[in-house]
C-alpha cells in the first residue's frame, strides 16, 4: 500500500506538471482566488457523500478536496508566501496549544470549561497578531458561513460569554413568542416584517436545537433528504397505478405522502428498513 507521504509527493509532482510549461493550459491559469469556487463546491460535494453514507463516494471527493488545498498550496509557494510544510507545522503548533490538556498536563472540570480554555487560549492568539484595533468575541468567526451554520456558531459563542438563556424552558418560551410574532406580522405585517420575524423564529430555534445538541444546519440536512426520499416514493407509487402524479389533486396527493409514512414506520418496525427523520 501507498504511504502517505509517497501518495503527497505523487500528487504535489503531478500539479507542477499541470501548471508547468508543458502542462495544461486551464490548469496553469488558476489563481488561489479563482480555485476559491470549486473548493466550496467540492467540500459540498463531499459532506454530501458523507452524510450519505457512500463511503467510495468520501473517498473519492475526499481526494478531490485534498488535491484542490496541494494545488492551493503549490500557487502560494510559487508566491513565495509559505509551503506547505510550513502550513502544516503552524496547524501542528496551534492544535497542540490548544489541547493543553492533552499536551500540557491542564485539567478541566467538565467540557464546558474546556471550551471556554479554547476561546481564551483564541483570544490570545489574535492578542498576539492584533493591530491595536479592539476586538470582539465574534471576531474569528467568518461572514461566509451558511446562515444556519453562522447562527449555531454565534449562539455557541454567545453562550460561552454568558449571554444566553438560563434554562432550556426559557428557549422554549421565546420560541413561542417568535412563533406569536410571526403569526402577527402574516396577519397584518408589511413582507420586510414578515421575513424579519421568520428570522427570529429560525435564530432561536437554532439556540434550541444547539442546547440539545442538535445542528440546525445538519437536522434540515436530514429533513430535506427525508422530503425527497417520500417525495420520490409518492411518484414512484403514482406511476405504479398509473397515475399522473402531477394531475393529482392535493388531497390525492396528501394520501400517497400518507401511505408511504405509513410504509416507512412499519418496515421501520420491522426492523427492515431504519427509520431516518
Amino acid at each position: 500500500m501507498e504511504t502517505l507521504l509517497s501518495a503527497l509527493k505523487a500528487a504535489r509532482e503531478l500539479i507542477d506538471t499541470l501548471i508547468g510549461p508543458n502542462g495544461c493550459e486551464w490548469d496553469a491559469e488558476q489563481t488561489p482566488e479563482s480555485l476559491c469556487d470549486y473548493v466550496i463546491e467540492e467540500c459540498h460535494e463531499l459532506v454530501e457523500a458523507i452524510r450519505a453514507g457512500k463511503t467510495a463516494e468520501v473517498q473519492e471527493e475526499l481526494g478531490d478536496v485534498l488535491f484542490l488545498l496541494l494545488f492551493l498550496a503549490a500557487r502560494y509557494e510559487e508566491r513565495g508566501g509559505f509551503t506547505l510544510a510550513d502550513t502544516l507545522a503552524l496547524n501542528t503548533a496551534k492544535m497542540r496549544r490548544r489541547h493543553p490538556h492533552v499536551f500540557a498536563g491542564a485539567e478541566f472540570s467538565d467540557r464546558e470549561a474546556l471550551l471556554n480554555a479554547w476561546e481564551q487560549i483564541k483570544k490570545k492568539e489574535q492578542a498576539a497578531k492584533d493591530d491595536g484595533t479592539p476586538k470582539g468575541i465574534f471576531n474569528s468567526l467568518p461572514r461566509g458561513l451558511p446562515p444556519l451554520i453562522r447562527a449555531y456558531r454565534l449562539h455557541s459563542k454567545a453562550a460561552r460569554a454568558g449571554f444566553t438563556w438560563e434554562s432550556d424552558e426559557d428557549v422554549e418560551q421565546q420560541v413561542e413568542a417568535e412563533w406569536l410574532e410571526w403569526v402577527d406580522a402574516a396577519q397584518s405585517g408589511p413582507p420586510d416584517r414578515l421575513e424579519g420575524e421568520l428570522g427570529d423564529l429560525l435564530f432561536t430555534l437554532v439556540e434550541l436545537g444547539r442546547r440539545k445538541g442538535i445542528k440546525a444546519n445538519a437536522a434540515l440536512a436530514l429533513a430535506n433528504e427525508k422530503f425527497l426520499r417520500r417525495f420520490e416514493a409518492m411518484e414512484a407509487l403514482a406511476s405504479e397505478r398509473g397515475l399522473d402524479f402531477g394531475s393529482l389533486e392535493f388531497p390525492e396527493q396528501d394520501a400517497l405522502w400518507n401511505e408511504i409514512k405509513a410504509k416507512e414506520r412499519a418496515e421501520a418496525a420491522s426492523g427492515s428498513v431504519p427509520l431516518k427523520g
